[in-house]
């Protein structure tokens, strides 16, 4: 039997801009079908259970469907968590104001981008945040799909969800080298792993904080292995764009659209944007990457 949920998306939504925000779409849990434009994802249930999911958009709903029958506490957690993923809870009008009054921006707007693809949890999104850094995208791959194979729970199909902080506070910093081929973070990642579960830090909680941006970014810095990319990185998957993430794959893109391919400094590209305030960091990023859904195809970012 089959489970399937059908969940109404907000106006100027769109699917696909969502899926190919950025390059979580690419890495395990995740698996995205370009054809058909299905997203499968694992989720972990708890108690011991995950199910794999594949979630596509049809006649302005999202319908989300699962091989074998759900509970309904299942059946609600999975709503959540896609809802979460998607984005499909925040506010973005105002977002859609903005970048519509300004010309060769509106395309924003009109086509739907500006929800960033997520993680279930803030937890998933910080290891995988921690794994982009200073290291190739094929790399980042290798670490996440290696944590996933190893670590995660087991659904129904043989596919694996990513794996809790408690099955990964429970390896050693040398499964993280070894294995993982985490290198200089795999110290990084079990210690992390080892604060969450243990109650010490609580991640999640970041997605609430009424802390002050700056604030909350240097308490994501307390984090090792977080500077201010991962922290900037961190700050758009809990819905706070003021921030800019650069990277050199970034500072080379805007050099090649907007800066007549010469190199600009950070200052120059945050002043560039500075009249999109507060949601600068957003409009940077789709900026970016407006050419990736025309060439259907996820960028190493």
């Amino acid at each position: 039997m089959t489970m399937k949920l059908s969940i109404p998306v907000p106006p100027n939504f769109s699917f696909k801009r969502t899926v190919f925000s950025h390059g979580w779409c690419d890495l395990a849990p995740f698996d995205i079908d370009q054809r058909k434009w299905v997203l499968k994802r694992v989720i972990d249930l708890g108690r011991g259970r995950a199910v794999t999911v594949a979630i596509r958009e049809q006649k302005n709903r999202i319908t989300v469907t699962a091989d074998g029958p759900l509970g309904k506490r299942d059946s609600a957690n999975v709503a959540r968590d896609v809802r979460h993923m998607l984005r499909l809870d925040d506010d973005l009008t105002s977002f859609y104001e903005i970048v519509s009054r300004d010309s060769g921006f509106e395309w924003i707007a009109d086509s739907g981008a500006g929800r960033l693809l997520r993680s279930p949890t803030v937890f998933e999104d910080l290891v995988k945040t921690i794994a982009t850094t200073n290291c190739s995208w094929a790399l980042t791959d290798k670490m996440v799909s290696s944590l996933v194979a190893a670590l995660g729970r087991s659904a129904g199909d043989g596919a694996r969800a990513f794996p809790t902080p408690e099955a990964m506070a429970r390896e050693s910093e040398i499964f993280y080298r070894n294995e993982v081929r985490a290198g200089y973070r795999a110290p990084f990642l079990k210690e992390l792993a080892e604060r969450v579960a243990s109650g010490e830090m609580d991640v999640e909680s970041w997605l609430k904080s009424e802390l002050p941006t700056s604030e909350l970014k240097r308490e994501m810095k307390r984090v090792k292995g977080v500077g201010d990319y991962a922290a900037e990185n961190m700050l758009r998957f809990i819905g706070r764009y003021d921030g800019f993430a650069f990277d050199s794959w970034v500072r080379a893109k805007f050099a090649r659209t907007r800066n007549g391919g010469r190199k600009a400094s950070d200052k120059k590209i945050a002043r560039y944007y500075s009249r999109f305030a507060p949601w600068q960091g957003l409009v940077f990023w789709c900026d970016m990457t407006r050419d990736w859904l025309e060439n259907e195809t996820v960028a190493n970012w």
